[in-house]
């Protein structure tokens, strides 16, 4: 087939063209701006990529399906060609990938409010290593495995993040809803993506619509510490393990350590002692991503057999992901480094993570107000909740929103409540300053134990790539502050 994408630089719609390029169809794709590292995978592997978009250059390729990301709508003047021709079949993103990627398979899907991409990693880079050649779908950019998708072998599991985002402005159904599930993770529930949902029952009530999809010879692995995800149980129709630190939960960790390179855990299944794990992730939240990712490969590899029986190999290698506590830069007692976290629970935990593996460390935390949830100001309260566990804070410019009737975060209000809380914290009207006050203070802070963690799921205006290089020259500007 000829396939199209609209909206091909991003990381969905990039890997899934990647995809289908790899299944042998003819792939080209457009959109505003594509820049590397996907615009260098996509012409490697043969895909035109066109900027911008053209009613009459659509015409001219006639494309057999148009894929349509989900972040058009009406008045884009292809998808505006669509809707009145009827002459070119449309589908979402998420529906391409039931109909070319998932049909017929044993599909692991990952799903949750933090912690998708990185369990999705995990689970794939533990099959891998196994040797069944899975296929997979990854929401970041891991450096385990060492790409992002693979369609593996027909006969194996395909692995996918499972976004409870709406699939596109003609499907607002999630899009863990066209997945074909045969094992879901279920690793956590919050209140997330106020501007589609409207209160946590709206979001409890996506997940249910599918557990329900769960075949009777599938299963559930459930978050056993979450009420929440505790709140969708019992299911009648289906297999659920329940994993967690409580003693009661099928899959149980247990003596979970912080340590200079790394933590260590163990897990224990049914109450006897599975796997012992030391690995270089920090945080317990990664732990919970592991244990979800070892018991989902296992039942995967023993046919739903006791899990177990199965002996994973690898974990302790595993490097993680993009953008998921990646160290930037590390030079004269400062260490920069970025995460994609948006959500208050996510930025928390983090914090707290980083605060454990380095006790003595001066920690400070860039917040950048960027997502649909981050940036909303309904979250003000938590997000300064979650901030506050950060020695110093820095707020970024809030981005500002297309949508009617939505607030944007009062970032100078939430500045002003982590002082009164005592934690010194700074809000910039725009990145740049954000970014000008950083580096005025880092010639302070040399030769210190320093943390700088950006917490964005954007760029910070560039500011996390300036500030890095900043950090790797420091002996050229320490003068400066002579």
């Amino acid at each position: 087939m000829r396939i199209y994408f609209l909206g091909i630089a991003g990381t969905a719609m990039g890997n899934l063209a990647l995809l289908l390029r790899d299944q042998g169809h003819e792939v080209m794709g457009a959109d505003l701006a594509v820049y590397p590292p996907m615009s260098n995978l996509l012409v490697d592997a043969g895909i035109r990529i066109m900027e911008g978009y053209s009613v009459d250059r659509l015409r001219e390729l006639t494309p057999d399906l148009v894929v349509v990301g989900n972040a058009f709508s009406r008045g884009n003047e292809e998808v505006e060609f669509l809707l009145e021709s009827r002459v070119i079949e449309f589908c979402s993103l998420p529906e391409a990938l039931s109909r070319f990627a998932l049909s017929g398979r044993k599909n692991v899907v990952v799903t949750g409010t933090h912690g998708k991409t990185t369990t999705t990693a995990i689970t794939a880079y533990l099959l891998e290593q196994s040797g069944i050649e899975p296929g997979y779908m990854i929401g970041g950019a891991p450096l385990d495995p060492e790409k992002g998708w693979s369609n593996g072998r027909a006969e194996s599991p395909f692995v996918i993040e499972g976004d409870e985002y709406d699939s596109a402005f003609f499907d607002k159904r999630s899009k863990f809803i066209h997945y074909q599930p045969h094992v879901v993770i279920v690793n956590n529930l919050e209140f997330d993506h106020a501007d589609i949902f409207r209160d946590l029952q709206d979001v409890k009530r996506t997940f249910a619509h599918l557990l329900r999809i769960v075949p009777r010879n599938g299963f559930v692995l459930a978050n056993g510490d979450d009420e929440n995800v505790m709140s969708l149980l019992p299911l009648g129709w289906t297999t659920v393990y329940t994993v967690g630190t409580g003693e009661n939960c099928d899959l149980r960790i247990g003596d979970y350590r912080t340590e200079s390179d790394g933590s260590s855990f163990e897990l224990f299944w049914k109450g006897k002692l599975w796997l012992s794990v030391s690995w270089k992730m920090t945080g317990l939240f990664n732990a919970r991503n592991a244990a979800m990712a070892c018991l989902a490969s296992a039942l995967a590899l023993a046919g739903g057999n006791d899990p177990s029986s199965v002996s994973l190999t690898g974990l302790e290698l595993f490097r993680g992901v993009k953008r998921r506590q990646q160290v930037r830069a590390n030079n004269r007692g400062i260490t920069v480094i970025e995460d994609f976290a948006h959500h208050p629970t996510a930025i928390e935990e983090m914090l707290v993570a980083l605060r454990s593996r380095h006790p003595r460390a001066r920690l400070i935390a860039a917040f950048e107000p960027r997502s649909n949830t981050s940036r909303l100001e309904i979250m003000k309260s938590r997000m300064v909740a979650a901030l506050s566990k950060a020695d110093e804070v820095l707020i970024g410019a809030a981005k500002k929103s297309s949508v009617a009737d939505v607030t944007i975060i009062d970032t100078a209000a939430m500045a002003k409540s982590l002082q009164e809380q005592g934690t010194p914290a700074l809000a910039c009207e725009k990145n740049e300053d954000a970014q000008e006050s950083l580096e005025s203070r880092l010639g302070e802070l040399l030769d210190s134990e320093t943390i700088l963690v950006f917490l964005t799921n954007g760029s910070f205006g560039g500011a996390i790539e300036k500030v890095a290089d900043f950090v790797t020259g420091s002996q050229k500007w320490d003068k400066v502050f002579e």
